[in-house]
């Protein structure tokens, strides 16, 4: 006797639909998974052979009988237990234990021994998958159910056991599961985040995290230890707008599949800071089967890398593609994948390695260690950061001061406001994938950005003294253009253009 059900699973960062097929032989007792099914999907037998037993059915183990499970497409690797509620109500219709229409039905979840579903990761996509397969229910354990329900146009059935859903199934007994209703998504404050106000002086480096939050901008904070570089850019999450819907579900599906996210929703963009002995896997992503790294949970966020040229040389060098196209491309031998890395880049660094370079205190590193330390940073990617911001020592009455607090509130209204008339403008433009101005291209800027002849010619002027590249003098128009958007300023006039000029790297020493 065979049956199908329908279950899914996500494979780097996409769902697929995944076929669960029961065939019984009569015979000596074996139970067999194929279809490349991992160690996890494998050790499936034995759980949901227990489950069934505990749900009040007769174990599989019990019968003279071949069991064979096939997940097809074969090609595709299995991985994880979220197979199991499928296999065990498939087994169970094999056997006519139990009997219902599988058609338009997904079901997701991983089994106890007892029969209990648990919580799985990477639901929201498959959720979406569903959906957009034309599928009318889909039963997911209860501590998902929150997250699914994001998505409207299905019925979404949130299951405590096995026996529930069976329950539910049974025409005869009708104990119908609830179906969740749509999530509404509730804007949490952060919780413990400094505001600017606590971050006493340092008025130029809050100007260029203003900027930089407004227009998405990449920015680099260089100066002696303990001048406040690590609160700065803890602050600045305070200061991003909020994501909206299609964001929340983008973040919140990356997360899910990446089995981290701690809460039913992120609503806020996400803040990753890995230490500078992070692994070049763990931050750009990688492993034997490609998996998102860092750069990829920050995306639509901020990657705070604090101590800088600290960090693996191959690491700070893999900035390259994302810090360019928003995108980082993974190539290994049993798979490549493309992750999206669309974040801003907020860097921390010394001016040395025991940072008193350039202090009245003495510095200790040789002319050969200081050159080492400027050469850890190459200047491909020392030219795709948009903003370099120098945060110097403060003086000690200001430390002093007594912060009014609300600091970042009031900043985050003008990014949001800049944002606003960004998202308008290329809405009216009909410029597909722009939404801020770091999004823009080399053809973008040609286009849409006309620069009157003085202000032109003040570009040009400094570019050719600078030694600019091509990539330097359009990341300068940009910045232009969020400076004038943060002054409700229609045309980039010439005061913006030097205003950016001066956050390009003279010397970040």
């Amino acid at each position: 006797m065979i049956s199908k059900v329908y279950s899914a699973q996500t494979s780097l960062l996409k769902a697929h639909l995944i076929d669960i097929e029961v065939d019984l032989i009569k015979g000596l007792h074996s139970f067999s998974v194929v279809g490349l099914p991992d160690k996890a999907v494998e050790e499936s037998r034995d759980r949901v052979s227990a489950a069934i037993k505990n749900s009040g059915f007769p174990s599989p183990k019990k019968k003279n009988q071949k069991i064979v499970i096939a997940l097809a497409p074969a090609q595709l690797k299995k991985e994880g237990p979220i197979f199991d509620l499928g296999i065990a109500l498939a087994y169970l219709l094999a056997v006519k234990q139990i009997n219902f229409d599988t058609e338009k039905k997904m079901f997701l979840g991983e089994l106890s021994l007892s029969g209990e579903l648990r919580k799985i990761s990477g639901v929201l996509p498959l959720v979406l998958k569903a959906k957009g397969l034309g599928f009318e229910e889909i039963f997911v354990p209860k501590e998902n159910a929150s997250e699914a329900g994001l998505i409207e146009g299905i019925k979404i059935f949130g299951a405590g056991s096995l026996k529930e859903v069976i329950d539910h199934l049974n025409k005869e007994i009708k104990t119908e599961i609830n179906s969740q209703e749509k999530t509404k998504i509730i804007y949490k404050e952060l919780d413990n985040i400094l505001d600017f106000s606590d971050i006493k002086g340092q008025e130029t480096a809050k100007r260029g995290l203003e900027i930089a939050a407004s227009g998405g901008h990449n920015i680099a904070m260089y100066g002696p230890p303990g001048t406040g570089k690590t609160m700065l850019a803890k602050a600045f999450c305070n200061i991003l707008p909020r994501l909206d819907f299609d964001e929340v579900l983008e973040v919140t599906s990356i997360h899910s599949v990446a089995g981290t996210l701690n809460e039913d929703l992120i609503t806020n963009p996400p803040f990753r800071s890995p230490h500078h002995t992070s692994s070049y896997v763990s931050i750009v992503g990688g492993g034997t089967f490609p998996k998102p790294g860092e750069v990829t949970l920050a995306h639509k966020g901020v990657l705070f890398l604090d101590e800088f040229p600290e960090f693996d040389r191959r690491v700070i060098e893999a900035m390259r593609q994302p810090l360019e196209d928003r995108i980082i491309n993974i190539s290994r031998s049993r798979g490549s994948a493309m992750f999206p890395a669309n974040f801003i880049l907020v860097a921390a660094m010394n001016p040395c390695r025991c940072g008193n370079f350039g202090t009245e205190k003495e510095c200790a590193c040789s002319p050969l260690e200081l050159d080492r330390y400027r050469k850890r940073i190459s200047g491909p990617v020392i030219d795709r950061i948009d903003m370099w911001v120098e945060v110097s020592k403060i003086d000690y009455e200001k430390l002093a001061l007594r912060g009014s607090g609300g600091e970042s509130k009031k900043i985050r209204e003008r990014v949001e406001e800049a944002r606003k008339i960004q998202r308008e403008r290329f809405k009216k433009l009909k410029i597909q994938g722009v939404k801020i101005n770091s999004d823009m291209s080399a053809k973008d800027i040609t286009n849409l950005i006309d620069l009157d002849p003085q202000t032109r010619a003040v570009l040009n002027n400094s570019a050719e003294k600078l030694g600019m590249s091509a990539r330097s003098y359009h990341r300068i128009i940009k910045l232009a253009r969020t400076i004038a958007d943060l002054e409700g300023e229609e045309k980039i006039k010439t005061p913006h253009i030097l205003e950016a000029l001066q956050y390009r790297p003279k010397t970040i020493h």
